[in-house]
């Protein structure tokens, strides 16, 4: 278990810092239509923020910049703008990859109004996509999509353009939403019990308490199977006993969580984290075992809201509380829990890095949060309209939940020939 997630390893040896994890990600048809000399199909893969403007392809002109070519800077300090005029086909903004972050890239690419980004690799190797991490404040305002392409079709396109030939493309989204036609829609939430991380846990929060409702009427009615997930770290054998895994980790090093605000000195660390991801994945399997899952949602509304850090009451007393107010059996969840010091595994927690890596049916999850629905990592907004919207398309025509239509969000179906 522990080599198969060797590319988790962010080797926080004095602090635990953020990082950036590379990985394979689901990948994407794009056709070029013109010039002849490089018509075709090509693969691309989809970055994991940004909404899709267009239903199932979006049908564009690229466009390579003469100043800014890697994006990281505002395109208006080069007086340039690639919003289409009425009648042109859309921009799709071709940059070079490098400098700075693929949210970085596309936020500037959208303030100059672009459709899409395609970003070209600089190096020839697999594709693949880069998490965001570090730019949170950007993504959540990304309404382009982004892809990566191979250095080869990159340098293939420059020499079109450079030729003075139009390049035609068409972007298709498809495998980007979620699968269409299902009778119940499966979707999983990668959250944290911890909500001490600014902006982005803010927004996390937020959703959940928005989506609270809406969620328990799917899952009660039965028109949804949801499962909540937490991301776990483990701790290098070579760094076990050291003081950054003991704050950080439970179970001698295999489950870990980064400590708030990497502050190790006071408050709460990576542990109590931990724990309380431990005891959240818990509590929903022993709800989803009598049959009310839903209660996850009233269990973590209330935590978020009793139990704080801020007040010092980030603690298995709090917790309990809330858990018994909802009539949970108590004696359950502390066996699931399990002794969290011992040299053992932990067979929830095991199950939970089994899903992080995705088990071949979605893309490895690197960031929090993270909503994937039928198999498919959602890449639009973090807000209750939009993710119903996306849930809502999953069913077959005229079964949609009733929800879906009174919440005023009318699911939009994926035109079968465009």
């Amino acid at each position: 278990m522990r080599e198969k997630f060797g590319f988790l390893i962010c080797v926080w040896i004095l602090l635990w810092g953020d990082c950036l994890a590379k990985l394979v990600v689901e990948k994407n048809s794009l056709r070029l239509t013109s010039p002849e000399s490089i018509k075709g199909v090509y693969e691309s893969a989809i970055g994991t923020f940004g909404v899709p403007q267009y239903v199932k392809t979006l049908v564009g002109t690229v466009v390579y910049p003469k100043a800014n070519q890697r994006s990281c800077k505002n395109f208006d300090d080069f007086n340039v703008s690639f919003k289409s005029k009425p009648g042109e086909l859309p921009t799709v903004l071709l940059v070079d990859r490098g400098d700075c972050y693929f949210a970085l890239k596309a936020w500037y690419a959208q303030k100059a109004g672009a459709a899409a980004v395609l970003v070209a690799d600089d190096i020839d190797e697999p594709l693949i996509t880069i998490d965001t991490l570090k730019n949170a404040r950007y993504v959540q305002n990304i309404t382009i999509p982004l892809a990566l392409i191979t250095k080869s079709l990159g340098d293939s396109i420059k020499k079109a353009l450079n030729s003075g030939e139009m390049v035609n493309i068409n972007l298709d989204l498809t495998k980007s939403l979620a699968h269409r036609d299902h009778k119940r829609a499966k979707y999983e939430f990668w959250t944290s019990s911890s909500y001490e991380c600014g902006p982005k846990c803010d927004n996390q929060i937020e959703f959940v308490n928005n989506f609270k409702g809406i969620a328990q009427v799917l899952e009660q009615k039965g028109y949804t199977q949801f499962t909540p997930h937490y991301m776990i770290w483990y701790c290098p054998q070579a760094f076990v006993l050291t003081r950054q895994c003991k704050l950080q980790c439970i179970n001698h090093g295999r489950y870990c969580a980064p400590t708030p605000e990497q502050d190790f000195g006071n408050g709460y660390v990576g542990k109590d984290v931990m724990l309380q991801n431990l005891r959240q994945a818990c509590l929903f399997k022993v709800a989803n075992e009598s049959g009310k899952p839903w209660l996850w949602w009233a269990y973590v509304t209330e935590f978020a809201t009793c139990c704080t850090m801020k007040e010092k009451k980030y603690t298995k007393e709090c917790a309990n509380q809330v858990i018994q107010s909802l009539g949970i059996d108590l004696s359950k969840i502390d066996k699931c829990i399990g002794d969290t010091k011992a040299d053992v595994e932990n067979p929830v927690l095991e199950a939970e890095e089994d899903a992080q890596n995705g088990n071949g049916s979605h893309g490895n999850v690197t960031e929090l949060p993270t909503l994937v629905i039928n198999n498919r990592q959602y890449k639009g907004k973090l807000e209750k309209g939009a993710v119903l919207k996306e849930i809502c398309e999953s069913f077959q025509e005229k079964t949609e939940p009733s929800i879906c239509f009174s919440e005023g969000h009318l699911p939009v179906r994926v035109e079968k020939n465009l």
